[in-house]
């Protein structure tokens, strides 16, 4: 099997309220918009994918899953989410197994996780030894 493109699909309770934050505090860029009333959605870009944002939920999230979000400065994301009254989990702190991390949630509860790889970090990848 070839996986081509992924997505992943996320359907709110409140479909303005996320997409208002998803795009005005988090700073998504929509790639795409489509439908009216209950069949509207938006699609925005994701680092190497997408987050489509459609039809709301009836039920918030569960625990068992997270979105993972790279970003150049998680102690600076951390100072903008917190001036945008965002409900922080842990503030940015390295963990054991090297990554910074900041946890937060949006408007559904889901949590976020805004992680920042640093310079020597096995996921960074030297091209130059290569």
């Amino acid at each position: 099997m070839e996986i081509l493109s992924s997505r992943f699909m996320l359907h709110p309770r409140d479909l303005e309220r996320s997409l208002d934050f998803y795009q005005n505090v988090i700073g998504l860029h929509p790639m795409r918009e489509f439908g009216r009333g209950a069949g509207r959605g938006v699609v925005f870009f994701l680092g190497g994918g997408y987050l489509e944002i459609t039809a709301d939920a009836v039920e918030s999230p569960t625990s068992a899953t997270e979105l993972w979000l790279q970003v150049r400065d998680a102690r600076e994301t951390e100072a903008k989410l917190r001036a945008a009254g965002v409900p922080i989990i842990e503030g940015a702190v390295q963990k054991p197994w090297g990554l910074i991390e900041l946890r937060v949630t949006d408007p559904d509860g889901l949590s976020l996780i805004f992680v920042e790889v640093p310079p020597d970090h096995p996921l960074r990848c030297d091209h130059r030894s290569m």
